[in-house]
């Protein structure tokens, strides 16, 4: 599930995911990249991963497709967490692109909100 949450950027998409992510938790995302593009902005994500168990296939697939499609279009990633694998996501993430990916534990979230806005 995502669930969007506002930390007052316009050029930043701020989500908390749980469950597995579906094909609907995903395309609820794409309008939401096109909107910061349209106004001349790259996309900053932060990310809060709260009981997040990874993808369903369908899931997984179109979050390759709206990435591969907008990788040149991203800025600055946060990923908060508290599990291993999930900060290995985001060195492999970080490794993929061209974007600033940080990731922090689900106890430095104030400090990732910080450096996700600066």
């Amino acid at each position: 599930m995502v669930q969007i949450i506002n930390l007052e950027q316009e050029h930043l998409i701020a989500a908390k995911i749980s469950g597995k992510l579906t094909e609907k938790d995903m395309e609820k995302m794409h309008p939401l990249i096109h909107n910061i593009i349209e106004k001349g902005h790259k996309v900053d994500f932060y990310i809060e991963m709260e009981d997040f168990e990874g993808y369903t296939l369908k899931g997984f697939w179109e979050d390759l497709k709206i990435d591969s499609a907008h990788l040149g279009d991203y800025g600055k990633i946060a990923f908060v967490g508290n599990k291993k694998w999930q900060e290995w996501v985001a060195k492999a993430t970080d490794f993929f692109t061209s974007s600033e990916v940080k990731y922090f534990d689900i106890s430095e979230k104030s400090q990732a909100q910080k450096w996700i806005k600066s």
